[in-house]
């Protein structure tokens, strides 16, 4: 697997982030198979150059390295072990890399079942730096698993990754991926209300980023997303829903750890009256609307 031109990779889920890293690997010149239960997802994706997949199993049969892009552990587990599944074509010279974001224990029973029952080795490698990341190859991942299949995965990965790190054994990837989560919601809040700050004191909003530019305020979070909130572009590049699953993930494993997380669970319950108003779909920009009110 050492030439990444030659591997076959395949990508099971084509929603915002899978239709970047298919995106991204086929400008790097790969073969991509890909399925997804949205014709019209998969169709546009063909336009580009992929290979539509009639299942995940299809994708498996046709790759060797397999990218499962999805939701929850449930979708995951039902995309892997569910009828027409991956693990009905799995074999030890496959690997499963899961940039899903899931809860850490799911992928310590999910990896053991592929493995101990179908030989199939699972790196968890959920990701950093959303679509635009994916798209321009600068994301950051997160991997828990072994060195032999963190070597594996990485021809491929390094296309997508500017930082690809291996934090330990199977989970280790998703529990890194929680403390990246707290990080970026609690940011994303901060950065929201300092941003209204700025338009209710009439200070340039746009200005602002360069003016903390290398400021211990600076961040890339600052820097990608307080002009974006101060406009109200609330253009896709992730979800609040998605967002509080897995700030939904970081409140249960913070109580299994006896973690107390004040910030994190007012801004877990923020996120959760957003879903409750039907503004799940939104962009992470869109907390603006706390301020501005629904019709914004």
């Amino acid at each position: 697997m050492a030439d990444s031109v030659n591997t076959r990779v395949g990508v099971v889920g084509v929603g915002i982030m899978g239709t970047a890293i298919a995106t991204r690997l086929l400008d790097c010149g790969l073969t991509v198979t890909l399925y997804d239960r949205s014709e019209e997802k998969v169709a546009a994706m063909v336009a580009k150059g992929a290979v539509a997949a009639a299942s995940a199993r299809a994708v498996a049969a046709a790759s060797d390295v397999v990218i499962l892009s999805l939701n929850n552990a449930a979708i995951v587990e039902t995309a892997v072990f569910g009828p027409d599944g991956v693990a009905e074509a799995a074999s030890p010279d496959k690997l499963l890399v899961d940039m899903s974001s899931i809860d850490p224990e799911s992928t310590k029973v999910l990896a053991a079942r592929l493995k101990d029952d179908f030989g199939m080795a699972w790196l968890d490698s959920p990701l950093s730096g959303g679509a635009p990341g994916a798209v321009s190859g600068t994301l950051a991942v997160m991997a828990g698993g072994t060195e032999e299949d963190f070597a594996r995965a990485r021809p491929v990965m390094d296309h997508l990754c500017a930082n690809f790190t291996l934090m330990g054994p199977s989970g280790a990837g998703q529990t890194t991926k929680l403390v990246n989560q707290v990080l970026c919601a609690v940011g994303f809040q901060a950065i929201a209300e300092a941003t209204q700050l700025a338009l209710n004191g009439g200070v340039a909003v746009d200005r602002i980023p360069a003016a903390l530019s290398g400021g211990r305020a600076d961040s890339r979070l600052l820097q990608e997303f307080m002009a974006k909130m101060g406009a109200h572009d609330y253009s896709p590049t992730g979800r609040l829903d998605n967002m509080l699953k897995d700030l939904e993930a970081v409140q249960a494993f913070a109580a299994k750890t006896r973690t107390g997380m004040p910030l994190t669970a007012l801004t877990t319950e923020i996120h959760r009256l957003f879903v409750a108003a039907g503004k799940g779909g939104d962009d992470n920009a869109a907390l603006m609307k706390l301020f501005n009110g629904p019709a914004d």
